[in-house]
């Protein structure tokens, strides 16, 4: 019993370390896109769908504010509550009648 506890605890101390790592890889992104866009170039999907010359820096600030997202919801641990009500629309006529 016990150890299941300290298992359990373990679990969600590194969902939380995870989760902030992640965050602070989007800020990273957020704040520091102009030295990603020197070090590692051009995004050319970006380029080619946005048709701006900015696309590649509003492209790794999307990628940026994806990975904050995702981060706090790994953090807090809210993974399932999230999805479910993204699908929400989506399974309500999917279930029984």
């Amino acid at each position: 019993m016990e150890g299941d506890i300290i298992h359990l605890t373990i679990l969600n101390n590194m969902q939380i370390v995870i989760g902030i790592l992640i965050t602070t890889a989007g800020v990273l992104l957020l704040a520091k896109t102009e030295w990603f866009l020197n070090n590692f170039g051009r995004m050319g999907w970006f380029e080619e769908k946005l048709g701006s010359a900015g696309g590649s820096r509003l492209g790794y600030k999307l990628v940026g504010f994806i990975f904050v997202l995702v981060g706090i919801i790994v953090a807090t641990g809210s993974g399932y509550e999230f999805m479910s009500w993204i699908l929400a629309p989506l399974l309500k006529y999917g279930g029984p009648q």
